[in-house]
């Protein structure tokens, strides 16, 4: 059976964004509805442009699908493009101005030309939307087994909120931040947020912030510490920062470790023989400084991932830059975009991380079927829960 993993495919304004995912068993229900969903969060949120009004993302299956289930052949996902017009020159004409924060010079000067088109219709955010698709089709296998991630947004500028998510609180905190134009789950921060963009848009500039995501419900020892390649804290630092305008990830209490001693970041281990059947096997921590995972694996916390977006780069006032043709100072081009995407950034994140979680889940509890997977993983968590093995069941467990 192969790794899970999944690569993605279009133009931001070409016919369609294509999706394929490989590693998945065989016998997984897809629930389209909820893959749907994911991608309509994605085009919501304050302070989205007119591009959201156009497109209408929903996934169609080509491959690897039969009657709602997956055959364990690679799988193919498409959302068509409303706004298809790539080859139209007076829609889409050539860019020469690049503006400062994209991909548009370094991708020009890399491929030998001027016009900074084919660059930035690739890195484009609108490429995220697969992304979502991928971690929300790989979500459908982590709930068949208690799995949850939730995401929101935890600050646009200075609009912060001091929300502290726990497995108890955590579905309460997803309605609010349903409800919540910047997707925060704190009413008073959300207002504030809101107040930031509506600046931001007069004053034709753009704005940034903080999103967090956490994962609930994963069993102790994803991943691995014998190979920095299979760290799971290395992957979703590896996967966050490959989220368009994202400039820095932390894994749990993050860059604070620095500024603290031991005895303050390190969380102390308890046993809790009640609470023996939960994915944590009982052991428990009264803090989650470490961000659920420990030598890159996770520890039985939930697993929180936190990535910084940087304002959006298409500012509608410009910025100075050089037009590439004449090397004359101009202003930068504009294209249609954002004043803020932020809201979108946390459900990018929220789906990404989850399918870092999906993949290290997969290769732990590997199967050609859910059946296989199912099996694998009741034997591991039978076995971890009657440690320390007596020799012959650590016979048993060692065939």
């Amino acid at each position: 059976m192969p790794s899970l993993h999944y690569q993605t495919a279009g133009e931001s304004h070409g016919p369609a964004l294509v999706i394929t995912v490989t590693g998945l068993p065989a016998g997984l229900d897809i629930d389209v509805e909820f893959i749907n969903s994911e991608l309509a969060r994605r085009q919501g949120g304050y302070g989205r442009g007119g591009r959201q009004r156009i497109e209408q993302d929903t996934v169609e299956f080509l491959t690897g699908v039969r009657r709602g289930r997956t055959i364990a052949a690679p799988l193919t996902m498409v959302i068509r493009n409303n706004d298809s017009r790539l080859d139209d020159l007076q829609k889409t004409p050539p860019v020469y101005r690049p503006r400062p924060g994209h991909a548009d010079l370094a991708g020009s000067v890399k491929w030998l030309t001027t016009d900074c088109r084919e660059t930035l219709e690739r890195a484009s955010a609108r490429e995220t939307a697969s992304r979502v698709a991928a971690g929300a089709l790989a979500r459908c296998l982590l709930r068949e087994f208690n799995i949850e991630a939730f995401g929101f947004v935890r600050s646009i500028l200075d609009a912060q909120t001091s929300v502290s998510v726990t497995e108890s609180n955590w579905q309460d905190l997803k309605k609010i931040r349903d409800a919540s134009e910047t997707y925060c789950p704190d009413e008073g921060v959300t207002t504030r947020q809101c107040e930031i963009i509506r600046q931001a848009k007069i004053d034709k500039d753009t704005v940034g912030g903080l999103v967090e995501a956490h994962v609930f419900g994963c069993p102790i020892g994803l991943g691995s510490s014998m190979d920095w390649t299979t760290k799971l804290d290395a992957r979703l630092a590896y996967a966050v920062m490959g989220i368009q305008a994202f400039k820095a990830v932390e894994i749990g209490l993050g860059k604070e470790c620095a500024s603290l001693p031991g005895h303050k970041v390190h969380d102390p281990i308890r046993f809790d023989a009640s609470k023996r059947a939960k994915p944590n096997l009982g052991f428990e921590r009264d803090t989650n400084n470490a961000g659920g995972t420990e030598g890159g694996m996770t520890n039985g916390m939930p697993v929180v991932v936190r990535g910084t977006m940087k304002p959006i780069a298409t500012l509608l006032r410009g910025m100075p830059s050089v037009d590439l043709n004449t090397k004359e100072n101009q202003m930068s081009s504009y294209e249609r975009s954002d004043v803020c995407a932020v809201s979108a950034a946390s459900v990018v994140l929220e789906n990404v991380a989850a399918f870092e979680v999906a993949r290290v889940f997969t290769e732990k509890f590997s199967g050609d079927s859910m059946t296989e997977v199912r099996a694998q993983y009741d034997a591991y968590m039978r076995f971890a829960r009657m440690l320390p093995l007596e020799p012959p069941v650590a016979a048993i467990a060692n065939k």
